[in-house]
């Protein structure tokens, strides 16, 4: 069996609906492509630059859909140690099964819960979250070690008999 495959750019939330009653048991593939105006859509403005690619795996059966969601792409970011823009790719991935109840879940990232009857469900909350959960905490570009070994050898000058044991190891890093 073939899965179906279509290819989405994606600029409303709507276009994260996924209409499953029209869908035949087996494995269908949905592939979203996201810029910017996907950031617009959560009003996000921490980053720019975005480019990549969600493609979600939906695999439907009598009583359940499960899915596997990927991302792949970049965003311009500005290094925290040298303040260069540069683009830092991402990636990302999770999987959320599809049950039906009583009423509408969405409290466990693992499970969505339909009510009975239902026969869509959109998917740009976990997009959105699998895009921003892939963004590091601490954004280090190309130049980032040179800047790096800078501040280091500053904030020893400093502290002398007061090293923080992470600086240590990042400078053991750094010197091999």
């Amino acid at each position: 069996m073939h899965a179906h495959s279509e290819i989405i750019e994606a600029v409303k939330k709507k276009d994260f609906d996924i209409a499953f009653n029209g869908l035949s048991n087996g494995p269908h593939n949905f592939d979203y492509e996201l810029n910017d105006s996907f950031f617009d859509l959560f009003e996000y403005d921490d980053y720019r630059g975005l480019s990549g690619k969600v493609t979600m795996k939906l695999v439907k059966s009598e009583l359940v859909m499960d899915l596997e969601l990927s991302f792949e792409g970049s965003i311009q970011a500005p290094c925290d140690v040298t303040d260069e823009p540069f683009t830092q790719t991402l990636n990302n991935s999770f999987d959320v099964q599809v049950k039906f109840g009583e009423s509408f879940n969405d409290e466990n990232d693992e499970l969505l819960i339909l009510p009975h009857g239902e026969h869509q469900f959109n998917i740009a909350q976990m997009v959105y979250e699998l895009v921003v959960l892939s963004i590091p905490t601490k954004l280090y570009g190309p130049n980032a070690g040179n800047g790096l070994e800078d501040y280091l050898e500053d904030n020893d000058d400093e502290n002398e008999n007061d090293t923080d044991p992470r600086w240590d190891q990042l400078k053991d890093l750094l010197n091999k």
